[in-house]
């Protein structure tokens, strides 16, 4: 899966009603991948860990727990690649989700959950980026 097919990917699950905390959204994701091939989850895995670590810098998270920078910056994939695109661009769009609280902790969980359904078995998954919050050493420099 390119970065391409992972933005259609969410762009498709997107519900057409309000999904404030991505519920929907995860819960459309999971059942689309489990689906599938357990390669595509693999690679949905390695896509959202990259977008999350690209947005681990300190000009976005510098006030925020690690919990919540982490659920903040899942809020902005939740919202599609033209808001994340633009919140990479600028970093003053990422501080309404920051202020008020819009997080999409539950996007975190869908490969493991879509893995689960496919092999029966818990996912000790390592991504080649982690989307740990603070783990992205450039994005902290001079911090």
């Amino acid at each position: 899966m390119n970065e391409n097919a992972f933005w259609q990917l969410i762009d498709d699950c997107t519900p057409s009603t309000s999904d404030p905390d991505a519920e929907q959204l995860a819960a459309t994701l999971t059942s689309r991948l489990s689906a599938g091939p357990l390669a595509t989850v693999i690679a949905f895995a390695e896509q959202l860990s990259w977008a999350l670590y690209r947005l681990d810098r300190k000009e976005y998270g510098h006030d925020l727990s690690s919990d919540s920078f982490l659920y903040t910056r899942a809020a902005i994939v939740a919202a599609g690649r033209e808001t994340y695109e633009a919140t990479l661009r600028d970093p003053q769009l990422f501080a309404p989700y920051a202020r008020d609280l819009i997080w999409a902790e539950s996007l975190l969980y869908v490969p493991d959950e879509a893995y689960r359904r496919i092999t029966g078995d818990e996912w000790d998954r390592n991504t080649r980026y982690s989307y740990e919050s603070y783990s992205n050493t450039a994005g902290w420099a001079d911090a």
